[in-house]
């Protein structure tokens, strides 16, 4: 196996981590790969899978136990997310429920908002979404569409979001919206809705390339009457929330890159180890040695960093900078890993019953969400010759 020649990571070094581990391997091999094939054909995954998934504490892991999470740090988090994805799993969108919208609601929401929502998300009773882009912003959160017209006490809300994780399943979605959309005061909010209020539709699942389990859609919304004690955090401040808790979005795609690159090594290995060509196995060619041995070298040096990044995160230290850095950095490496991989497996690699075929239909997307490659170049440069940007934003508004 490809673990035994990495080095030993400190971060999963406790007994709790192993026995989580073990719980959660467990979980997908007696309740998840035999549903595969169901869930692609539905084009999404079961409810009974989110309340099993609840039962067992793999939900909302580390929020705090008075909101019925499981008052553990965000290394465990991340295990979920590298046992998943070295199976190459992406049907349930669990760290999307549990990494992006509990955290916003246990940082930004009322008491109200929390009691109300954490317990039910940690059980898998509820599901949720987060709604930001739009069929015409992708990447530029500020060019939003859809608005919130302020009535007093409540907001009207219209427009609609697309490529919507959970969407179809959600019973809950944290909204982006304009509000007082045309004034001096206009600025980006963050509304939680529920999906049975009057005006909210979903639209049909996409048909995608890949991630054919995983429910994506687009959410409409036509006069929906959201009440204010919905509004998460300030009024006008939802790009600035946004912002800050991206870093934490974009670490958890690479945690999966990494992982998924791994998982389509050990399968590689596995594959080219048995079958053979011109009477010996294809691992014994020296092309397919090397083609792995570089595979392995770059998910080792990612790796390294990913597992900084872990910890920088468990203790609330991690830049927007570093997470832009290993999610295009990570995200790429693993493109080309599962592109090497699959060639290994020649024609068989093409075959959707092969799981490296669905690791590379799967991955491609992990370069386009949480914001793409190309605007993460565009953040780590900001950084990178921050004084300057500075000096010319001073000389754009002297003239």
């Amino acid at each position: 196996m490809l673990q035994n020649t990495l080095l030993k990571r400190n971060i999963y070094a406790s007994e709790e981590h192993e026995m989580m581990r073990e719980m959660i391997q467990d979980f997908i091999s007696n309740e998840v790969i035999d549903h595969i094939d169901e869930w692609e054909k539905n084009g999404m995954v079961s409810r009974e899978i989110w309340e099993r998934a609840g039962s067992l504490g793999l939900l909302c892991i580390d929020m705090p136990e008075q909101y019925g999470g499981g008052g553990l740090d965000f290394t465990f988090n991340a295990l979920l997310i590298e046992e998943f994805s070295k199976k190459g799993i992406t049907g349930p969108g669990f760290s999307l429920h549990t990494d992006i919208v509990a955290p916003y609601l246990l940082k930004y929401g009322t008491e109200k908002q929390k009691n109300d929502y954490l317990p039910k998300m940690a059980t898998g009773k509820i599901i949720t979404a987060i709604g930001m882009t739009e069929p015409n912003c992708g990447s530029d959160l500020k060019a939003l569409r859809t608005t919130a017209v302020d009535k007093g006490d409540y907001y009207l809300v219209n427009g609609q979001k697309t490529f919507i994780t959970n969407g179809y399943m959600c019973d809950m979605a944290i909204i982006a919206v304009k509000t007082n959309p045309g004034t001096a005061t206009e600025g980006v909010t963050l509304l939680i809705m529920d999906s049975d209020m009057e005006g909210y539709e979903k639209g049909v699942p996409f048909k995608k390339i890949g991630m054919k389990s995983q429910d994506t859609c687009e959410l409409f919304f036509d006069n929906v009457k959201v009440p204010k004690e919905n509004r998460l955090g300030d009024e006008r401040m939802g790009f600035k929330i946004m912002m800050t808790e991206l870093a934490r979005e974009r670490l958890t795609v690479a945690i999966a890159a990494v992982a998924g690159a791994e998982g389509a090594i050990e399968d590689t290995i596995d594959y080219t180890t048995e079958r053979t060509a011109f009477k010996r196995p294809i691992a014994a060619f020296q092309n397919t040695q090397f083609k792995l041995a570089e595979c392995a070298t770059q998910v080792q040096i990612h790796q390294s960093f990913i597992d900084r990044c872990i910890v920088d995160l468990s203790q609330h230290q991690l830049s927007a900078e570093a997470a832009s850095m290993a999610k295009y950095s990570a995200t790429d490496m693993h493109g080309k890993v599962v592109d090497e991989c699959l060639q290994l497996f020649g024609g068989y690699g093409y075959m959707w019953e092969y799981p490296i075929a669905r690791m590379y239909a799967d991955n491609r997307v992990a370069r386009i969400y949480a914001g793409t490659n190309e605007i993460m170049k565009v953040l780590i440069a900001r950084s990178l010759f921050k004084e300057m940007f500075q000096k010319m934003r001073k000389a754009e508004k002297r003239t």
